[in-house]
C-alpha cells in the first residue's frame, strides 16, 4: 500500500491552473512599471507566468493588445457606470459629456502609472495613438448619441456641413484633456478639472445656436429671395 501511495505522490501529474485574462493582464502591467519596457517575448513572459503560449494566445494576440484591451475597459466600464446614475436622464447632453470625463479621470486615477507608460512610448502626435485605436469608436459611438440626443431636444444646432463634424471635435477634446491629465502635476489634478469645464463648455458652446446661426439665415433667406428685395426697391 505504501509504494502505491508513493508511486501515486510522484508519478501522478498534478494539474496548473488555468491562465485567465485578468491574470495576464496584471502580470503585463506589473512587468512593465517594473522594467519600463515590454517583456522581450511571449515565451519569456508565460515561463515566468508558469502558463503556455497557448494559454496566452487564447486570450491576446500581441502584447499590444493587452495594451488596447485595458484602455477599451477603462473606457466602456466608463460609460457603463455614468449611465447607472440616478440623474442620467435629467442631464443635457452638456452635462453627460463632462459626467464621462470627470469619471474617466478618476478611473484612470487608479491605473495612472500605466497610463503614462502606455501613451508616452507612443511615438505619433498628430493622429490617434495606436494603443486607443479600439477606444476612438467606442468614445465617438456615444458621442454620436449624446449628440443625437442634443439635436433632437434643440439643444445643439443642426448646421448641414458641420454637425456629422462635432464628434470629430469632441474626439480631439478626448485626446487634449488625457494629454493634458498626464502631465498634470497640480494638487489633485485640479488643473485636469478646469481643463476639463473650460473645454467641454466652450465646445459645446459652439455647437449651439449662435447669432452667426441668425445671420446666416438671413442671408440664406436674402438669396432665397433677392428678386422680391429688388421689386420692393423699384416701386
Amino acid at each position: 500500500m505504501v509504494t502505491v501511495l508513493l508511486q501515486m505522490i510522484f508519478f501522478t501529474k498534478i494539474p496548473t491552473p488555468m491562465a485567465t485574462a485578468q491574470q495576464i493582464k496584471n502580470s503585463y502591467i506589473d512587468y512593465v512599471l517594473t522594467h519600463d519596457e515590454q517583456p522581450k517575448s511571449v515565451y519569456t513572459f508565460v515561463k515566468k507566468l508558469k502558463i503556455t503560449e497557448a494559454e496566452f494566445y487564447e486570450f491576446y494576440a500581441s502584447f499590444e493588445s493587452i495594451e488596447k484591451m485595458i484602455w477599451v475597459e477603462l473606457t466602456a466600464e466608463t460609460i457603463d457606470t455614468i449611465r447607472q446614475q440616478e440623474v442620467w436622464a435629467q442631464y443635457s447632453s452638456r452635462d453627460r459629456m463632462l459626467s464621462f470625463f470627470y469619471s474617466y479621470i478618476e478611473l484612470l486615477k487608479r491605473q495612472r502609472s500605466f497610463i503614462i507608460y502606455s501613451l508616452k512610448k507612443q511615438s505619433t502626435r498628430f493622429s490617434t495613438p495606436d494603443v486607443l485605436s479600439g477606444v476612438k469608436p467606442i468614445f465617438e459611438n456615444f458621442a454620436d448619441e449624446l449628440i443625437n440626443e442634443g439635436l433632437e431636444s434643440g439643444e445643439l444646432a443642426d448646421r448641414k456641413f458641420l454637425t456629422k463634424r462635432y464628434k470629430d471635435a469632441l474626439w480631439i477634446q478626448f485626446a487634449f484633456i488625457i494629454n493634458f491629465w498626464i502631465n498634470d502635476d497640480s494638487a489633485g489634478f485640479e488643473k485636469t478639472d478646469e481643463a476639463i469645464e473650460k473645454g467641454i463648455n466652450v465646445t459645446f458652446d459652439l455647437f449651439q445656436r449662435s447669432p452667426l446661426d441668425n445671420l446666416f439665415e438671413y442671408g440664406k433667406f436674402l438669396s432665397r429671395n433677392g428678386k422680391f428685395a429688388d421689386k420692393m426697391r423699384n416701386q
